[in-house]
């Protein structure tokens, strides 16, 4: 005759403990995947965030950062599973036709020129570096500027924007080969928020 088992209390924690983690990550996985707000960001803006010295510097809001162009949202950082996989690494923002680019932060521009058919100015900040696409350079390779100061305007043929017909500014920060969500250095990107498990 079998009999039936009814579970211990030791067994029913378990149980409670691993619903709640299932809980727990349905949620975290649910706001991972909506998609962000559209933010429209003036060029040269401070968002006024500091940064919160427990946390990784480089992936949190930091003071003197602004957007290189106002503009909305209009494709967010994707990143890919796998650094070898397809995915949006940076942000793409809403510009006109032959608008002006600004420096996201301080640095030197230690790239100006074409990459594959793309005119691409690339600002390293120190320890992050910005790309920024297509951008017509107004500044040599070598120059020192402060945020907001005009590295170049942005192409007006829209064949060489990713976002065509439409413009748009690509920006995509990195620290050495890892890539981040710039509108994270801005304070846009909405925080992961664990909840308490009941």
């Amino acid at each position: 005759m079998d009999t039936v088992r009814t579970p211990g209390p030791a067994r029913r924690a378990r149980r409670t403990r691993h619903r709640s983690r299932a809980v727990v990550a349905a949620a975290v996985l649910a706001l991972l995947t909506l998609s962000p707000p559209t933010t429209v960001l003036a060029a040269g803006t401070d968002v006024g965030v500091t940064v919160d010295g427990a946390t990784d510097p480089t992936s949190t809001p930091r003071p003197g950062w602004a957007a290189p162009v106002p503009g909305a949202l209009v494709a967010p950082f994707d990143p890919p599973a796998r650094r070898w996989l397809p995915g949006h690494r940076g942000v793409d923002l809403a510009v006109a036709a032959g608008a002006v680019v600004a420096a996201p932060a301080s640095g030197t521009i230690t790239f100006a020129g074409p990459v594959g058919g793309r005119p691409v100015v690339v600002v390293d900040h120190g320890a992050l570096r910005s790309t920024l696409e297509p951008v017509l350079p107004s500044a040599p390779v070598g120059s020192t500027v402060s945020r907001g100061d005009v590295v170049g305007h942005v192409d007006d043929d829209a064949t060489v924007s990713h976002c065509a017909p439409e413009h748009c500014l690509h920006w995509g920060v990195r620290r050495g080969e890892a890539y981040l969500d710039p509108m994270a250095l801005l304070g846009g990107a909405p925080p992961i928020v664990l909840l308490p498990v009941p």
